[in-house]
């Protein structure tokens, strides 16, 4: 069983990264798509400390300080970097390939946020379409055992409660995935629930994070879950999102336990 965890670590200072560290170490995940990572202290210690622990992790700090994603894996891998060559920011999207059977790629994604400024929207744009583009230009048969995943900052065009402001390119995203074979799995295992991971001030809430499984992975979907216990304590401003795809991990580093619950 192939357990994989997406949690946005709200560019977490050190002392918030400690706290962060001992949940994702206490869960034993496979693999932990960590986004709104950042060049400072707190994602050092963060990813430093998953290494220490038998962790295998890929992150790449954008030279300009732009905030990014990493991926840490207890099962071994090996880089991707033909996902990452075309996308307009890769310090916002690691990939890597699995030694599982069959062999599974992660892309985890942090997509900018925007506030409707002109250069917020073009930067999320683009990044948008790069990475719609390099799925495109994918072999079917290597689409086929892909995991897509991180914050998205998009919502569905039937997501509820409904919001205005979101523009006709964000919700094109998730149209793209589903087009192009890549299932939502939470969506896939609960068709009738209306999921949210992050929540306004006003006490409304978005459903911003997720993961998307390839049609090759999609019969082996076991299990989806939101866990809004970081939020509640105060790790994250996001619920961490869990998935469980019924495929062989041949070897774990730095496993604590030979199962995992999403729980």
């Amino acid at each position: 069983m192939l357990s994989i965890l997406t949690i946005n670590v709200q560019a977490a200072a050190p002392a918030r990264a400690q706290r962060v560290l001992t949940w994702l170490l206490a869960r034993d995940d496979d693999v932990i798509i960590l986004t709104e990572t950042t060049n400072g202290p707190g994602t050092r210690h963060l990813l430093t400390e998953l290494g220490a622990a038998g962790l295998t992790v890929t992150h790449q700090p954008a030279p300009d300080g732009d905030r990014g994603c990493a991926i840490a894996t207890r099962v071994p891998s090996r880089p991707a970097p033909h996902l990452t060559a075309g996308i307009s920011l890769p310090g916002r999207a690691p990939a890597i390939t699995l030694d599982t059977e069959p062999a599974v790629t992660v892309l985890g994604l942090y997509v900018p946020s925007s506030d409707r400024a002109p250069t917020k929207v073009a930067k999320k744009r683009a990044f948008l379409t790069t990475v719609q583009n390099t799925l495109a230009t994918m072999s079917a048969a290597h689409r086929a055992h892909l995991v897509v995943g991180g914050d998205y900052n998009v919502i569905s065009r039937d997501h509820h409660p409904r919001y205005s402001g979101f523009l006709t390119f964000e919700y094109e995203f998730l149209d793209t995935l589903s087009d192009l074979g890549l299932a939502d799995i939470h969506q896939s295992l609960h068709p009738d629930v209306q999921a949210h991971s992050w929540f306004g001030r006003s006490g409304n809430g978005y459903r911003f994070d997720y993961l998307h499984a390839g049609p090759g992975l999609q019969p082996q979907l076991s299990a989806a879950a939101y866990l809004h216990q970081p939020r509640l304590d105060g790790l994250t401003d996001h619920a961490a999102h869990a998935v469980n795809i019924d495929v062989r991990v041949r070897v774990r580093c730095g496993a604590v336990s030979a199962t995992q619950s999403l729980f």
